[in-house]
């Protein structure tokens, strides 16, 4: 869970350096309580959810936080101390993510195959009785059983590592010593936001690059008409995949902003309720496009049947109109955002694309 925030009363008397080093211990905190349950069980069998499936949220949602905030407040901190801390928290969050995202992948796309097959208790769908369904949603549970039980050796190997021994150290030393350092630290926290502004600037500077008028319909399924414009690295011929990951870049940037701009909002005191909501957004709008890139790859599968191949194409489709309907919804909120911008010094008012 997220730490209270800091009282208005409080920052009056505190100074950048003392409201960083509060959040960051909160959240050290957060990180050690949940490291043991979260550890604990990833030894038992491939594909376990630890103990505490909520120890696990909490341990992710605590890296995110301390990495955003020593990236946004980083003139704060001593500077080597500080990079060296972003660079072994994201290797923990890829080291410790991969395995519940496929296990969510696998969820997702198996739903969906029985969702389009009928056999949800929803009504008949599009590929109701269609010969390729079965074959198409083993082959899927297949791959992705294979991926998180490789995702589950990888934690395994490094659970025990001195890598993260030397980690769950640092966050020891994070509860009761913040390596503060510069003369950002010493200032009056009342300007907090106006440090926390570039993330804000950040933010609002990507998404006015965003096609967020061609996102205006829900459903449009605009993504599956076009491609985007892709290097010709490959040759002269577009490859679909590349061009889909070339379009879905911007929306991840996106996804990782908002991220950095709730957490700076946090530390500030001042959080906004419509980023909370456009981060769910666009997690789902990158679940979507991962569990696409998934599909087409299981499409490629040597000596498939053809009515395998049409079932996956299907829900490939599929992904890709969930990833179209995650953009509509970003852009239907995203003007929302606006009066809760608004003075924040240097953070221009953002505009439909």
């Amino acid at each position: 869970m997220t730490e209270a925030p800091t009282t208005a009363t409080a920052y009056a008397a505190a100074t950048v350096g003392e409201v960083l080093a509060g959040y960051l211990t909160g959240q050290a905190g957060v990180f050690l309580r949940a490291l043991p349950a979260t550890v604990g069980e990833a030894g038992s069998r491939p594909g376990a959810l630890p103990a505490s499936a909520a120890a696990a949220d909490d341990l992710l949602r605590a890296v995110r936080r301390i990495g955003g905030v020593l990236h946004t407040f980083g003139a704060a901190f001593e500077p080597g101390w500080a990079q060296e801390a972003r660079t072994e928290l994201r290797w923990l969050l890829n080291l410790l993510g991969q395995e519940p995202a496929f296990q969510r992948r696998s969820v997702r796309l198996l739903a969906a195959v029985d969702s389009l097959g009928g056999t949800s208790g929803d009504g008949p769908g599009m590929l109701a009785g269609h010969a390729g369904a079965p074959k198409a949603r083993a082959l899927l549970e297949r791959q992705l059983t294979l991926a998180r039980t490789r995702a589950h050796t990888a934690v395994l190997q490094e659970l025990r590592s001195a890598r993260l021994h030397a980690l769950a150290d640092r966050m020891t030393l994070l509860v009761g010593d913040v390596p503060l350092a510069g003369p950002a630290a010493v200032r009056p926290a009342v300007e907090l936001p106006v440090q926390a502004s570039g993330a804000l600037s950040a933010l609002v500077a990507d998404v006015e690059l965003l096609p967020l008028s061609r996102a205006a319909t829900p459903y449009g399924g605009d993504g599956l008409h076009r491609l985007a414009a892709v290097p010709q690295a490959r040759g002269p011929v577009l490859d679909a995949d590349a061009a889909m990951a070339a379009d879905d870049e911007p929306w991840h940037r996106v996804r990782i902003l908002v991220k950095r701009a709730r957490y700076a909002l946090e530390v500030c005191g001042r959080p906004v309720a419509t980023l909370d909501e456009l981060d769910g957004v666009l997690d789902r709008h990158q679940e979507a496009a991962d569990a696409a890139v998934t599909v087409s790859t299981a499409a490629r599968t040597p000596r498939i049947t053809p009515a395998t191949a049409y079932v996956l194409g299907v829900v490939h489709a599929d992904q890709r109109l969930e990833v179209e309907a995650a953009r509509y919804a970003f852009g239907h909120r995203w003007p929302n955002l606006s009066p809760g911008l608004t003075g924040w010094e240097g953070v221009p008012a953002p505009r439909m694309a």
